[in-house]
């Protein structure tokens, strides 16, 4: 009969489990039997020349802490202890520890069992109980258990969002299709690893992402439901993907297992949401544009200059016309200047609209009246805080023309240490509002005008030489209505009529010798003095006589008695036809060939449009040789 020793090593030799002496003091391999050799792949000699540690390389800790159990307790047993193979590979075991002395040395005793083998063989021990209960009821309660389980895949591969589970150590229990598809991970590449570690490791700034801070984590810890709606899982390539999720825990007979996490990839909802507040914020600008815009032309509208059609027909307004139809279809600064008065703006206004930026607007700025202080303001914009009083952003009047066209009446006016960034505006097209470091992109034309002579100015250091060049690309200049005296019957009928229809009051005739008084005059005040003139008339004129209140008007002197003798003077009947036919002419001319109607020729003389037609055919005048020519284009509208 063998003795005891040799009985029990020949037991453990032949076990089909795994087993291991060791000592842990001295981390050695005392013995193993041949079915671990065969679990981990090393030949006996090998095994027994490494570490023990060597096994639990991955996991050192946990080794340990089990260690200190078995000597504490006696015996201990785990399911996580996993060992490593010769070829680095994890064998999942169960580990069974006993506290061994010998000789005065405590050692460890490992039972190993492999957790497949040993489900394999629950497995079949589970349906060998079944089939001692029957085979009928076995195969119901496996068929059972199969609907169980298609119909959970059924409904975790239909799901949209992603979902996979995870256990009490953070490691993956099931992943379904959906998730595989927003991760770019496989299942199997995810189950049985911490998926932590594969997926939320980071914060969406780059930071380190602590498994013990983690909300899914916390989940299976304190059994509260954790929803959170703005993180980043990482997908295989490293990119991050935005999402919500929610981390519900999972019990079984009342002890937390695991949890379940169910995310969405909310990308495009994000992409969406900046779009719309890109969109809305557009939208406020384009608004505040618009309200500026508005109530600057709300202002100019009840400013002085008002649209009017262009009025005239002498000489220099048909160049001033000639010169409109040549500059407004091209993009070219245009300077105009003369007096005071003279309807510089409508010039702008004519080349305006006669250009391919009529539909945005004509901003205006009349650099005169604007403080020294506040024009770069003015022209450029400010945001808020910028100064004292900034308390909004505010669009400046070359932003508010993007598109358009900018009118800078009284040009002359802006300031010398202002005019260089004026320059650089004009030459670069664009800006920095005051206070703001943002470079601005503007499309914008500027039609300048001056009662100023700017050579002048730039000769005596005013005004720089290089805007001036860079202002008069295309001269215009507005004639002074003295040099225009054919058109200052035209302009004061129709002066007369608008003011009549705004003040509702009937128009009253403007006679022949009302207009050869106007056309003596030497207007200093050019157009505007005219239309101020011809109201103030209208408001002292009672009834269907106007009444003209020139500032030239003298009391008449008592004629003396040459002056009778001259006014008494018979006139022959040639002077007399002559008489009559300039007489006729000048009616014509004053009302542009017009007949009959309120602003007929017939009604200035006080005659009947028909006695009007006789006498003018006795006299070989046509009427149409008085008519304005036909307009070519709305550049025909010219200045007032």
């Amino acid at each position: 009969m063998p003795d005891s020793t040799t009985a029990s090593h020949l037991l453990v030799q032949h076990m089909h489990s795994a087993s291991l002496l060791i000592d842990p003091a001295a981390d050695r391999i005392l013995q193993a039997n041949p079915a671990c050799c065969e679990l981990l792949g090393w030949p006996m000699h090998a095994l027994l020349a490494q570490r023990a540690s060597r096994l639990w390389a991955h996991d050192l800790g946990a080794l340990v802490t089990f260690t200190e159990e078995v000597q504490a307790r006696g015996h201990a047993w785990r399911d996580s202890l996993g060992l490593l193979s010769q070829d680095g590979e994890r064998r999942e075991v169960e580990i069974s520890g006993s506290h061994l002395q010998h000789d005065g040395v405590a050692l460890l005793g490992l039972l190993i069992q492999e957790r497949r083998r040993l489900d394999a063989l629950r497995g079949l021990a589970e349906a060998e109980r079944y089939q001692r209960r029957g085979l009928l009821e076995w195969q119901g309660v496996e068929r059972i258990f199969r609907q169980f389980e298609r119909q959970n895949q059924l409904i975790l591969g239909a799901a949209g969002e992603g979902i996979y589970g995870v256990n009490r150590n953070g490691e993956t229990t099931f992943v379904n299709p959906a998730a595989e598809r927003i991760l770019g991970w496989r299942a199997e590449d995810l189950i049985g690893h911490s998926i932590h570690q594969l997926i939320h490791h980071h914060h969406p700034d780059g930071s380190a992402y602590d498994g013990h801070t983690c909300p899914i984590y916390a989940a299976f810890n304190d059994g509260e439901v954790h929803q959170v709606a703005d993180e980043v899982f990482w997908n295989k390539d490293g990119k991050p993907i935005p999402v919500e999720y929610t981390s519900t825990p999972l019990r079984d007979d009342g002890e937390l297992v695991g949890a379940v996490v169910v995310f969405r990839d909310i990308s495009e909802r994000l992409e969406t949401e900046r779009r719309l507040r890109q969109a809305l914020s557009e939208v406020q600008q384009l608004k505040q544009r618009l309200e500026l815009e508005n109530a600057y032309l709300q202002e100019e509208i009840r400013g002085e200059y008002a649209q009017h059609d262009l009025v005239g027909r002498s000489a220099a307004m048909q160049q001033v016309i000639h010169q409109i139809e040549l500059v407004a279809p091209t993009g070219a600064n245009v300077l105009i200047s003369g007096e005071s008065g003279t309807g510089k703006e409508l010039i702008a206004r004519a080349i305006h609209d006669n250009s391919g930026r009529s539909r945005r607007p004509l901003i205006r700025v009349n650099c005169a009246a604007v403080p020294r202080e506040l024009f770069e303001s003015e022209f450029f914009g400010h945001i808020r805080g910028a100064f004292t009083g900034a308390l909004n952003d505010r669009v400046g009047r070359f932003e508010l023309a993007d598109g358009g066209t900018l009118f800078l009446d009284e040009v002359g006016e802006i300031p010398l240490e202002l005019q260089s960034k004026l320059l650089r505006v004009l030459q670069e097209q664009q800006l920095e509002r005051v206070g703001d470091t943002r470079t601005r992109q503007v499309d914008v034309r500027v039609i300048a005008a001056t009662n100023r002579d700017l050579r002048q100015e730039v000769r005596a250091g005013r005004f720089r030489e290089d805007l001036y060049f860079r202002l008069n690309v295309f001269p215009i200049e507005s004639a002074p209505l003295r040099q225009r005296t054919d058109d200052i019957a035209l302009l004061a009928q129709h002066f007369l009529g608008r003011v009549c229809r705004q003040l509702n009051r009937p128009e009253p005739s403007l006679r022949l010798a009302d207009i050869q008084r106007l056309q003596a005059y030497s207007w200093p005040g050019n157009i505007r003095e005219l239309e101020n003139l011809i109201e103030r008339a209208v408001i002292i004129s009672p009834g269907t006589r106007l009444r003209l209140d020139l500032p030239s008007d003298a009391p008449a002197e008592p004629l003396t008695p040459i002056a009778r003798e001259q006014e008494a003077r018979i006139l022959t009947q040639g002077e007399q036809r002559r008489q009559m036919r300039d007489n006729l002419i000048a009616a014509l001319s004053a009302c542009a060939g017009r007949i009959s109607g309120k602003d007929g020729a017939a009604r200035l003389l006080e005659l009947k449009p028909t006695t009007l037609r006789s006498r003018l055919e006795s006299f070989a005048i046509d009427p149409r040789d008085y008519r304005p020519q036909p307009r070519r284009s709305r550049a025909n509208q010219t200045p007032r």
